[in-house]
């Protein structure tokens, strides 16, 4: 038996995940945060913290052993060597990129915004009175990528001022390759296009023979990139509420901050010390992790691909699965799959109703009582 088939309860633990469905013989499999106990260096290191026992003000900034451990981690696991003062801690990935937006667009620019995507993320454009351009994501040789024809086209209106990526992506799982990247990295040159990339997956690699290639790393990008990174996903610490922006350049960092000042809080003292222990001592758990939820991954597909009307693509990354449900011929993918009593993410909410996305960030036991059910 792994460490990760026993899993805490948290039906009455006021998860949002679970709460969505309480009282309802409905198993939830939607927001993206796993069920997976933290790694115990995290948990130790939370538990030295509340024995200290003052949770005061930090400055995030001057937190040292934190920002050494993401140059560390950037270093060792993405071949990026950054400086400290590179990073701009942020209360999580959705904060940051609206602040990119405030940054570095005006009233009525226009935003590229690849899809599907994530709710939060399709929101922020016209929350910040912009413009969202679409960008869509197109399936070639059993695999997402995203149409980077229509990007240049996109790109070349002079009121596109930014693009928000997600990379690896989420909800459909790919991993943009060197060549898609570089490409990324030309358009936006070309166009004077500013990237703000969010990978907050990107530490949640399952193909062993897939590399990602951070943003900030691609030397086109370096003084037009704001890469969003987090321990959250990974290490299933999201609700700690901690994230960093990785940018290169001094002038975007300034503005980014400037936009950031009185809206957005400081990154707290629990999600500093989480990243922090995440990034110098979870190596081991991380592989462990990585390696269970391949096997859940591969085990959904299998299945997934053997009930009518569903398909899926094997995702390179995330512990999230992108399922077609276009097949099925209902008026609502939705409810089909809620009447089977579980509770997938709405394909309608990332601009895709026909699919459903599945967590499998669970026990085995859990994902095969998820399948069990989508196969009755």
């Amino acid at each position: 038996m792994s460490t990760f088939d026993h899993t805490p309860d948290r039906s009455n633990q006021w998860s949002f995940k679970w709460q969505k469905y309480a009282g309802k013989d409905i198993l939830p499999c939607w927001v993206a945060d796993t069920e997976f106990r933290c790694a115990p260096p995290i948990l130790d290191a939370l538990h030295a913290l509340t024995e200290h026992g003052v949770m005061g003000y930090t400055l995030p900034a001057q937190h040292q052993p934190a920002n050494n451990a993401i140059v560390r981690w950037l270093r060792d696991k993405h071949d990026w060597a950054i400086e400290s003062d590179w990073i701009v801690w942020t209360p999580g990935v959705v904060p940051a990129f609206n602040v990119a937006i405030k940054a570095y667009c005006e009233d009525g620019d226009k935003v590229l915004v690849q899809t599907p995507n994530y709710p939060p993320l399709l929101a922020a454009p016209a929350l910040n009175n912009t413009q969202r351009v679409d960008i869509p994501t197109v399936l070639q040789d059993g695999r997402w990528t995203l149409d980077l024809d229509a990007l240049a086209k996109e790109a070349a209106d002079p009121r596109c001022k930014l693009m928000i990526l997600c990379n690896p992506m989420n909800p459909v799982g790919s991993v943009m390759t060197q060549q898609e990247v570089d490409a990324i990295a030309a358009i936006c040159e070309q166009h004077n296009v500013k990237l703000c990339s969010d990978e907050i997956h990107c530490d949640l690699i399952l193909n062993e023979q897939v590399k990602h290639i951070p943003a900030g790393r691609v030397a086109a990008l370096q003084g037009r990139s704001i890469t969003l990174m987090a321990a959250s996903k990974t290490f299933n610490v999201a609700g700690l509420g901690t994230s960093f922006a990785i940018i290169p350049d001094a002038s975007l960092r300034r503005k980014f901050t400037q936009a950031a000042a009185g809206i957005v809080p400081w990154a707290n003292i629990m999600g500093l010390e989480a990243t922090r222990a995440a990034f110098t001592e979870g190596d081991e758990w991380l592989a462990e992790q990585i390696a269970y939820l391949r096997e859940n991954r591969d085990y959904l597909v299998s299945r997934i691909n053997d009930i009518d009307g569903l398909s899926v693509v094997s995702a390179d990354a995330t512990f999230l699965a992108w399922i077609d449900g276009s097949g099925l011929g209902v008026a609502d993918v939705q409810q089909w799959c809620e009447s089977k009593g579980i509770g997938p993410s709405p394909g309608k909410d990332f601009g895709a109703p026909q699919f459903f996305r599945i967590n499998f960030g669970c026990s085995r036991a859990m994902l095969t009582e998820i399948l069990d059910r989508l196969s009755k």
